[in-house]
């Protein structure tokens, strides 16, 4: 079985090394210590790692990772590219592909993308065509609080409809399964992504909030 997941951890355990504890990321008010800090968390932490969904959680988590991204950078980094303990179900590997290769690709392009500079990365097609089939899992979800209709068209792997239209109408996304990530976890800024649609429904789900 591919390990995109595993791999996307340790390429981005790579270039966190690079980068430094305090480059720049995607992620409004977190430096690559931050960054770090949150996925060391999300794997042996599952107790605060709810915290996104649940406020009086998320506080704590919030706590905890200014605690340990003000440690051992080296340290830091080294327990993340180790993994989740053996003890948490996302270090099996068939638990780990499904619920980190978004997550680890996501927050790697947070880096890579936050540099000057910056240019997309060629992927292998298997790669993107497993990123686009857990997109299409993930679509509905991402875009359940889109103001619009949402069809995601990714060219040579199909088309998904992720948000059927409500009030106003439907905006069609164009882009690679990577581009078409980024938008739905709302790094709309840097996707590389084409709309089409009634000019009011692209302004309207581009300034709505997406991801989960």
């Amino acid at each position: 079985m591919t390990r995109d997941a595993l791999s996307e951890r340790l390429l981005l355990a790579d270039d966190l090394d690079r980068v430094g504890p305090d480059a720049p990321t995607l992620c409004a008010g977190w430096k690559t210590r931050n960054l770090a800090a949150h996925l060391v968390i999300r794997d042996s932490r599952p107790d605060l790692a709810v915290g996104r969904f649940v406020p009086f959680v998320g506080s704590r988590a919030k706590r905890e990772i200014r605690r340990i991204a003000g440690g051992d950078y080296e340290q830091l980094v080294a327990q993340l590219r180790q993994g989740a303990p053996r003890w948490n179900p996302m270090s099996w590997q068939p638990v780990d592909e499904r619920a980190n290769l978004l997550e680890f690709f996501v927050h790697h392009e947070d880096v890579l993308r936050a540099e000057e500079g910056w240019a997309a990365r060629r992927l292998d097609p298997e790669l993107e065509e497993h990123i686009w089939a857990d997109l299409r899992r993930f679509g509905r979800l991402a875009f359940r609080r889109a103001p619009t209709g949402v069809v995601l068209v990714a060219e040579g792997f199909g088309r998904h409809a992720a948000r059927l239209p409500d009030e106003r109408g439907t905006v069609v996304l164009r882009g690679r399964p990577p581009e078409l990530l980024l938008y739905a976890f709302g790094r709309r800024s840097v996707a590389q992504v084409e709309l089409s649609g009634d000019d009011g429904d692209i302004a309207a789900l581009q300034a709505g909030r997406l991801g989960v």
